[in-house]
C-alpha cells in the first residue's frame, strides 16, 4: 500500500479495516491517510495533495520542487490551482489556467515552469519571489518573455504589479538565496546588476575561480561566505589561494558573511567600484 492512501480505498479493498484506520493513521488532507508516526516529505504532501483532489494542478514552491528547484522545506506550502473546495493543509487558488499551461509528471498535474514562474511572482513579496524564480530557472530555465505571454493572457490576473516588479530581476545564475538577497542589496542600492557566475582565468588560460557575482569591467566581484568556508580547513586553504591568484590578476572581490550588516556590504562595495573608474548615473 502505497504511502500516502486514500483511507476509504484502502478500507474498500481489505487493506485495512475503519478500526485500524482511525487508530494506526491519520489525515494529512481530508480523506488521505499516512501512518500515524509518518512524518511526510514534500513528494509526499505533493502526492497527497493530488489524492484529495486529482483534478487539480500544482504550482507555486512546490511546483518549483518537482522541477527540481533547491531549498525548499518539506513543509512548504503546496499551491493548488482548483476549482475544489478549500480544505486544510492546502492553498486552492481558483484561477484561469489555459490548457497549453499544465502538463502531467508522474502522474501529477503541475503547472509549465513557465506558468510557475507567473503564480511565484504574482504571490510572494519581491525579495521572496525573485529568490524562488531564481532557483526555479537554476534548475529548470525558462525565458522571461514567454511569462509575459502567459501574463498578457490573463490582463485581470492578481498581482500583475508585483510580476513587472519581480520578473525582470530574475537570474538564474543565483545558487542560493543569500546571493539573491545580496544582488538585489547591490542593485537596489544604485550599482550595476552584476553578472553571476562569472569564470576568472589566470595569464595562460587556467581556471582560478567562478566568482558568485562581479562586474567584470571593474574586476569586481562580491561572494557570500557560507559556514562551510569556516568550517572546512581544506576550504579554507584553498580560499586563501585562490585570493592570493585574484589579487594577483587585480581583481578586487567582497567577501560578505551573514553577520556583515548590508550598508556595510554596498559601502565596500560601491568604494572598490568607483576606485576602478565606476561612474555612478547623475540623478
Amino acid at each position: 500500500m502505497q504511502i500516502p492512501f486514500i483511507g476509504a480505498k484502502a478500507v474498500a479493498a481489505g487493506h485495512v479495516t475503519n478500526g485500524q484506520l482511525r487508530a494506526r493513521y491519520r489525515q494529512i488532507y481530508r480523506g488521505v491517510y499516512v501512518p500515524r508516526q509518518h512524518e511526510p516529505s514534500l513528494r509526499d504532501r505533493i502526492l497527497g495533495a493530488h489524492l484529495a483532489a486529482p483534478s487539480a494542478v500544482v504550482t507555486g514552491v512546490a511546483a518549483s520542487a518537482m522541477y527540481g528547484a533547491q531549498w525548499v522545506g518539506d513543509n512548504a506550502p503546496i499551491e493548488l490551482i482548483t476549482a475544489t473546495r478549500r480544505q486544510p493543509g492546502l492553498i486552492v487558488r481558483r484561477e484561469t489556467l489555459q490548457v497549453d499551461e499544465w502538463w502531467t509528471m508522474d502522474g501529477i498535474r503541475v503547472a509549465t515552469p513557465e506558468r510557475t514562474a507567473f503564480d511565484l511572482a504574482r504571490h510572494l513579496p519581491r525579495g521572496k519571489a525573485v529568490e524562488r524564480l531564481d532557483a526555479l530557472a537554476n534548475a529548470r530555465p525558462f525565458a522571461v518573455e514567454d511569462v509575459m505571454l502567459i501574463a498578457k493572457g490573463h490582463p485581470g490576473a492578481r498581482g500583475l504589479r508585483r510580476l513587472r516588479v519581480a520578473l525582470p530581476l530574475v537570474d538564474g545564475g543565483a545558487e542560493s538565496p543569500r546571493e539573491t538577497w545580496l544582488r538585489l542589496l547591490f542593485i537596489d542600492a544604485g550599482l550595476p546588476r552584476p553578472a553571476t557566475q562569472y569564470v576568472v582565468h589566470d595569464e595562460v588560460g587556467s581556471y582560478v575561480r567562478r566568482i558568485d557575482m562581479c562586474w567584470e569591467e571593474f574586476k569586481v566581484g562580491a561572494e557570500y561566505d557560507g559556514e562551510q568556508h569556516l568550517k572546512d580547513r581544506r576550504q579554507y586553504v584553498l580560499d586563501v589561494v585562490v585570493s592570493r591568484a585574484l589579487q594577483r590578476l587585480g581583481w578586487h572581490v567582497v567577501h560578505v558573511i551573514k553577520e556583515d550588516r548590508p550598508e556595510v556590504i554596498v559601502t565596500q562595495a560601491r568604494a572598490a567600484l568607483l576606485a576602478r573608474g565606476w561612474q555612478p548615473p547623475r540623478k
